[in-house]
């Protein structure tokens, strides 16, 4: 088990575009695959992309699990890699977000996207799939996708009046139930 330390917002890393991963059979992006599942689940996140723990290859991992912050809607592992959006739906949700990279200053924000979303990826094999969400996964995938393209979700905050701290957010969480 490989944990990695979260890059956090500030580190030049979280910004880039990410490249293309050409060589997916290769010892490092396995490694990244791996390395990217562990820290997920040990950071207690739902998805986790490559410049997250320093790499700049196009390559996210979500699981949808309960955590001590979310209870249901499960799916299990899945990698993508060279993952693109070739359809959304016009339908848009909001909803609170929070991200790894920005976990030390412990904010949540809403975020409208797509509830809906189809990608174009390789899988850690090498073969390629189409992969179609709604929901909270939708809203994972196109997040992770913005970490490849150096994007964080506190740039798409509309409303900066809604940002709220950690804690604030659980609570808030624990009212909507």
């Amino acid at each position: 088990m490989a944990v990695i330390k979260t890059v956090q917002a500030g580190n030049p890393i979280i910004r880039e575009n990410c490249v293309v991963a050409t060589d997916i059979q290769s010892d490092l992006v396995q490694q990244i695959i791996r390395d990217l599942i562990d820290s997920m689940r040990h950071g207690d996140l739902i998805g986790m992309a490559a410049p997250q723990i320093g790499h700049d290859l196009r390559i996210y991992v979500s699981e949808l699990r309960e955590t001590k912050y979310r209870k249901g809607n499960i799916d299990k592992v899945r990698v993508f890699i060279n993952p693109e959006i070739i359809e959304r739906s016009e339908e848009l949700t909001v909803g609170y977000e929070g991200c790894g990279s920005v976990a030390h200053s412990g904010l949540f924000g809403p975020v409208k996207r797509s509830s809906e979303v189809r990608v174009r990826a390789q899988n850690e094999e090498g073969e390629p799939f189409e992969f179609t969400a709604k929901g909270l996964l939708a809203v994972v995938m196109q997040h992770e996708i913005d970490h490849l393209d150096g994007i964080l979700f506190i740039d798409k905050i509309e409303d900066t009046k809604k940002i709220m701290s950690q804690d604030e957010y659980i609570k808030f969480r624990s009212k909507e139930k």
